[in-house]
């Protein structure tokens, strides 16, 4: 079978040639469309579930939350295993399904069990789809350096402006803000002016709610004009809160500046994030989408905010907090070079030691045409450029020149022998 492989090819060289060439130019084209990063992605292949339902205990949220979502989980196609995690406020489920199921088909399932179970769940509570990116898809950090502004300003910055101008960025799954603090409109009751006027916890809760929304109502013609009514009723102050309503104690209303003050504050964190020991920080973290190019997503980044710091307010600016890109280029780099430095040692070695150009040429050239095709089979199984697969790469260079050291050997071992039983042939001849 092989010695037929060789004379077919032989006779055909110039279609070997042209499917060499043709291999190598295929390949440069995968070396640019492979996505680039420093490490490999090794994580699960996993949907997360999370519920929140904040003042509750982990024993509540694992009961009432956790092991419902759990149960009616596991009937999903092609799954492997699922965890449970319950904490302060908080429940987590890892769906992780076998690894050569599609992310968005395995994402869509869980989302179709998702309206079932939800039915299971205590009233008002509502489990989410984390973000469709993988445990390294943490790419990029920054914070923001305003020193002008407090924390409760820095965090409605990144909320309403930054974090929706970078989600926008492709290969963007989530812009997950940190820090600061959450601007809310709080209530501080004074519970004897409750009793006093005979009115309940949940009351004020109701009427609060109720009054913040606005209203519809049907069109009002005058003058052959028409003229669509509507009450305004959305909360924009604290002084709007202040004047709703509660009820009445001996025909004069009760409002809520009567049962106690309104103020503005933060809501309740669990934790601080520090910058070198220089105090709190605003910023948010960046999360790659799964299977996208880490170093292509964060130079898109970097650009978008460039756009977005011309409109922030000023003296505000972006400081980079962690920026892989940085690690993926020193990584791709060092591997480039140490690639270029052992193609050019072996094709030394293979000069010095065959001592025949055109052997050594035809034993050199494999080594770029291998290359550009092992590109190819990276991106046929979903694989990156990283420090990994490119290492196995240099590593393999020695062994893609062996078969040709050997083939060549071999031939000119054949043709010596050739030689000289032709020359003895020769020989016996003449006498």
């Amino acid at each position: 079978m092989v010695q037929k492989l060789i004379v077919l090819s032989l006779q055909y060289r110039y279609v070997v040639l042209m499917a060499a060439i043709g291999l190598f130019v295929w390949g440069v084209f995968a070396i640019k469309k492979n996505p680039i990063d420093a490490i490999p992605d090794l994580s699960e292949n996993q949907v997360i579930v999370y519920t929140e339902w904040m003042g509750r205990s982990p024993q509540i949220m694992e009961d009432q939350v956790t092991y419902p979502l759990v149960s009616n989980l596991q009937g999903i196609p092609k799954i492997k295993n699922i965890r449970g995690a319950s904490m302060f406020g908080m429940s987590f489920v890892y769906v992780i399904f076998e690894d050569d199921v599609d992310v968005y088909w395995a994402r869509t399932r869980v989302l179709e069990r998702l309206n079932y179970a939800q039915r299971l769940l205590p009233q008002g509570v509502t489990p989410a789809l984390g973000p469709d990116g993988t445990g390294v898809g943490h790419i990029f950090w920054y914070h923001l350096d305003a020193p002008k502004m407090n924390l409760g300003e820095q965090r409605a910055l990144q909320d309403w402006y930054v974090k929706f101008a970078l989600q926008s960025v492709p290969g963007v799954a989530e812009v997950a803000s940190f820090g600061g603090f959450e601007k809310q409109y709080q209530l501080v009751i004074d519970p004897v002016k409750l009793q006093y006027y005979n009115i309940s916890l949940m009351d004020v809760m109701n009427r609060v709610k109720v009054n913040n929304n606005d209203v519809g109502g049907r069109k009002f013609e005058m003058s052959d004009m028409a003229y669509i009514i509507r009450g305004l009723g959305y909360i924009k102050s604290k002084e709007d809160i202040e004047n709703i309503a509660l009820g009445n104690y001996n025909g004069i209303p009760v409002r809520v500046k009567d049962i106690g003050q309104v103020q503005m504050g933060g809501d309740l964190r669990l934790g601080i994030f520090d910058a070198d020991g220089k105090g709190e920080v605003v910023g948010g973290i960046v999360v790659m989408r799964y299977g996208e190019n880490a170093d292509q997503v964060i130079n898109a980044v970097k650009e978008r905010m460039k756009e977005v710091e011309k409109g922030l307010p000023e003296g505000v600016k972006f400081k980079t907090s962690y920026d892989r890109s940085t690690l993926i280029e020193a990584a791709i780099e060092t591997i480039k070079s140490k690639i270029i430095e052992e193609i050019i040692t072996v094709a030394f070695i293979v000069i010095i030691f065959l001592f025949h150009w055109r052997s050594a040429l035809s034993i050199i050239i494999q080594i770029p045409i291998t290359i550009a095709i092992s590109f190819i089979l990276l991106n046929a199984f979903g694989l990156s450029s990283n420090i990994m697969s490119l290492t196995g790469i240099a590593l393999a260079i020695g062994v893609i020149v062996d078969n040709g050291i050997i083939m060549s050997e071999n031939a000119y071992r054949n043709l010596s022998q050739w030689q000289n039983n032709k020359a003895l042939s020769q020989n016996e001849d003449s006498k």
